[in-house]
């Protein structure tokens, strides 16, 4: 034999997968003739890198050879497999101390008998050879199926339920330890290894704050502990499965039935209910917050899912002394970043979390909070730092209070403390969040600079990550009325959640301060996303009254057709549909705007008259105004939009309650779902109302303009019917309100969609005939007029010059004094006249 060939020998052994015996024997005596030392020897590296492989073949051969050596004899010490087996097993003992712990018995507080002994006390030099024998035994048992002895199963039990020191390998193996008790948990057998283990867990759960603290490890084992009770309490085993595979860092079968015993252990004896309210007193990490928060949102949601259950039994049922609100202090972005942040640290819980928040406390899950918490946490944040100086770190409240004493004669002492706070991290901010909050009505005051308002916004958005439920109250109270604050008049969470349009009975200035509108509107989101969650459980925790009247329905009257939910989803829709239609009014300029708008476009074209070009349009000139009014515009179409896209139902109810119709150019240019609005127009138009149907016909002309869509020129095409249908239909002062504001839209059909050129100068000329025909009996001869609107539908090159400033468009002007068939008549030939020079302009 050739000792130096032997490992050359062992790697073609593997490299085959033939004679597995001979390959454990070179490596036997390998293992011999190795200098003794700590470290993790060669066998246990060589029998873990054929289980835990990525060589699937390996892996099935070699644990062929475990299955069919243990059908052998057991107690042949011939066999390659039983001395395998022993040297793993002195490797094993050989870094056990033991010693005698009648001092753990006495902190466990439990009865043990005397003789009864624990390995404790692992040196820090063992720990990586303990850990990696851990995930041997893991991988013989679980993958090659092998079955330990009792003396194997006794050893691996004192080893797992030894006590590491405080290093990030020895909280490292102390989680290797608990997850392989919960896989194979049938190592405990008798009453005193089930009770060494309960001293064990007993001592991790009270350990596990030092080791956190001396390790430097953010995930300890007692987050791991406390996520299993969460799991155990609430029956998800295979989540717990999950954990421990990944854990173990490798793929095992575990049966649920297994963890009966690791259950009752835990949810009677450890981690008992009374016990999620003891630790929520005590201080932990941010992980163990998070920990806490999924065992309460978990418990709540599965009350709420059984209350009809509950209901209709006598039996009484738990309930946290604590509500989960008072504990749901962290935004959703503070999850989010957990997520992104320590991906690892807590496998499953980060989107377990995320789903609960999202049902329960949707207004805590939006997004474009999760976007300004990255931006907080991100390189921004870092080179912020680096800027923060002592001054800034300096500043007090109270000082920030003085500031905004002084305005608004002094901006300049106020400006700068903002500008130093936008330095500080978010949980920096938040002794200032109050007087921030409190002062917000006196930036209303004419004169205040628009960087202090964007600077206060900027704070605000960072302080609503880490305290937003609190922040919306107090800003919400800060914004109101002079006539409110004087009365002291302070809404609490709960009103804000029943009625979200409190939030828009703020200042009327607010809606003229784009800054402070954008915080209004942001919580006015959140608010609206609350209160849905809000009804939805107020829904489920009186669900036992939708049972009582089913079980008197033989002697009582019947039930009646509309149910609580229908009730439910019809305030919801009111109350979205009422914020929208507050929100459309806000958008709608004021006169003093309009005077000023006015005044504007004045200076502008007296202006432009000696230095450029004059304008075409008026209304032209005053949308191109940077203004308030405009940015406001802005904010709340991008809200709008946001409702839309959620719940498209939202704009088929505000269209068919209707609004404005100078807000009609506003909407469809600025909220990009409006095309939604082409679904159900045709069902607005069948409608009875003339108003609902003027308004169907105009909002079309605006989609037609928008989205030249065929679609779009479909609908078009029906409401040219229609128009032509009601005509011979309405009464003489109906069709004069009905077609005089619906004329011009023809000239929007036309531009949009050239081939309905012709239906539309169709329509056009039945409309003057019509009106005609009603006034034959008048002085004035209306045969010359139809005669030209025939004659510019024949030729329409020679109307080709006429312009605005035509006798047809002159003779509009004097339209209120004439009779309405006349007025009509007019509208319909200058209707003509615009549709004839936009075809020839666009030729």
């Amino acid at each position: 034999m050739n000792p130096s060939q032997a490992l050359r020998v062992r790697g073609m052994v593997v490299e085959e997968c033939h004679l597995p015996g001979l390959g454990v024997a070179l490596t036997l005596d390998h293992t011999k003739n190795e200098s003794s030392d700590d470290g993790v020897s060669d066998l246990v590296c060589f029998v873990s890198g054929l289980l835990l492989g990525t060589n699937a073949k390996v892996r099935t051969w070699f644990g062929t050879f475990i299955r069919n050596g243990q059908q052998r004899k057991r107690d042949n010490i011939s066999s390659v497999l039983w001395q395998m087996r022993r040297q793993l097993l002195l490797e094993l003992m050989g870094i056990l101390p033991t010693v005698r712990s009648t001092h753990i018995v006495e902190e466990a507080d439990v009865d043990t008998e005397p003789n009864v002994s624990v390995y404790s006390g692992l040196k820090e030099e063992h720990v990586v050879k303990a850990s990696a024998l851990l995930r041997l035994y893991c991988a013989l048992m679980g993958i090659a199926g092998l079955k330990p002895t009792d003396e194997e199963a006794e050893q691996l039990l004192q080893l797992m339920t030894s006590r590491p020191p405080a290093t990030p390998a020895g909280v490292r193996f102390v989680s290797l330890s608990f997850c392989m008790l919960l896989a194979f948990s049938t190592l405990v057998s008798t009453p005193e290894q089930e009770q060494l283990m309960v001293m064990w867990l007993s001592w991790m759960i009270k350990e596990e704050a030092y080791f956190e603290s001396i390790s430097g490890v953010s995930a300890s084992f007692g987050e791991m502990l406390l996520l299993v009770a969460m799991y155990f309490h609430s029956n998800q085993l295979s989540a717990i499965i999950d954990l421990v595979c990944s854990t173990l860092g490798m793929k095992i079968v575990i049966k649920p039935s297994s963890l009966s015993r690791m259950k009752t252990i835990f949810t009677q004896e450890i981690f008992t209910e009374q016990a999620e309210n003891t630790r929520l007193t005590q201080r932990y990490s941010i992980t163990t917050q998070l920990l806490v928060l999924y065992y309460v949102l978990s418990y709540e949601e599965a009350l709420l899912a059984n209350t009809k259950i509950l209901g209709m039994c006598e039996c009484g049922h738990f309930r946290p002394a604590v509500k989960s609100t008072d504990y749901v202090q962290l935004s959703g972005a503070a999850i989010y970043i957990k997520g992104v942040y320590f991906p690892n640290a807590l496998p499953g819980l980060h989107s377990a979390l995320l789903r609960l928040l999202a049902t329960n406390y949707p207004h805590l899950c939006i997004v474009e909070d999760w976007i300004c918490e990255e931006q907080i946490t991100g390189t921004d944040a870092l080179l912020r730092r680096m800027l923060l100086t002592t001054i800034a770190k300096n500043h007090s409240p109270k000082q920030l209070q003085e500031a905004f004493s002084m305005l608004p004669g002094n901006h300049t002492q106020l400006m700068q403390i903002l500008e130093h706070l936008t330095l500080l991290s978010a949980g920096e901010l938040i002794p200032y969040a109050e007087v921030l909050t409190s002062n917000m009505n006196c930036l209303l005051n004419a004169g205040v600079p628009r960087r202090i308002l964007q600077t206060v916004n900027k704070l605000w958005m960072v302080l609503n990550t880490v305290m937003p439920r609190r922040l919306w109250v107090m800003t919400v109270n800060a914004l109101q009325p002079s006539v409110k604050i004087i009365r002291q008049q302070k809404y609490t969470q709960n009103d804000l959640m029943i009625d979200p349009l409190i939030v828009l009975r703020c200042d009327q200035r607010v809606h003229r301060s784009p800054p402070l509108m954008d915080i209004t509107l942001h919580m006015l989101n959140g608010y609206l996303l609350a209160s849905k969650a809000y009804l939805n459980a107020h829904l489920k925790e009186t669900a036992e009254q939708d049972i009582r009247p089913s079980q008197n329905n033989a002697m009582g009257p019947e039930t009646p057709e509309v149910t609580r939910e229908e009730l439910k989803n019809a305030l919801l829709a009111a109350q979205d549909s009422a914020a929208v239609q507050i929100l459309l009014e806000i958008c709608l300029p004021t006169e003093e705007e309009k005077t000023q708008s006015s005044s504007s476009y004045s200076l502008l074209k007296s202006v432009q008259s000696t230095t450029g070009p004059k304008s075409s349009d008026p209304e032209e000139e005053e949308d191109s105004l940077l203004c308030n009014l405009r940015e406001v515009q802005c904010l709340i179409c991008c809200l709008l939009h946001q409702m839309y896209i959620a719940d498209p139902n939202i704009v088929k109810l505000v269209h068919f309650q209707g609004y404005p119709c100078e807000l009609l150019a506003l909407t469809v240019a600025g909220i990009p779902s409006m095309h939604i609005c082409l679904d159900f127009i045709p069902e607005l138009i069948a409608q009875p109302e003339l108003e609902k149907q003027i308004f169907a016909i105009q909002l079309l002309s605006f989609l037609c303009i928008q989205y030249a869509l065929p679609k779009s020129l479909s609908v078009a095409r029906l409401a040219i019917n229609v128009m032509g249908t009601l005509l011979t239909v309405l009464t003489q002062s109906k069709r004069y309100a009905f077609f005089m504001p619906t004329l011009p839209c023809l000239v929007s059909f036309c531009q949009a969609f050239p081939p309905l050129y012709e239906d539309i100068m169709s329509l056009l000329i039945q409309i003057g005939q019509v009106c005609a025909s009603d006034v034959a009996t008048q002085t004035r001869d209306f045969d010359p007029i139809i005669t030209r609107l025939q004659q510019l539908k024949e030729r329409p090159n020679e109307a080709t010059g006429f312009c605005k400033d035509s006798p047809y468009k002159s003779c509009s002007r004097d339209m209120t004094s004439m009779d309405p068939d006349v007025q009509l008549c007019q509208c319909v030939e200058s209707t003509i006249i615009e549709i004839i020079n936009i075809s020839v302009s666009g030729v």
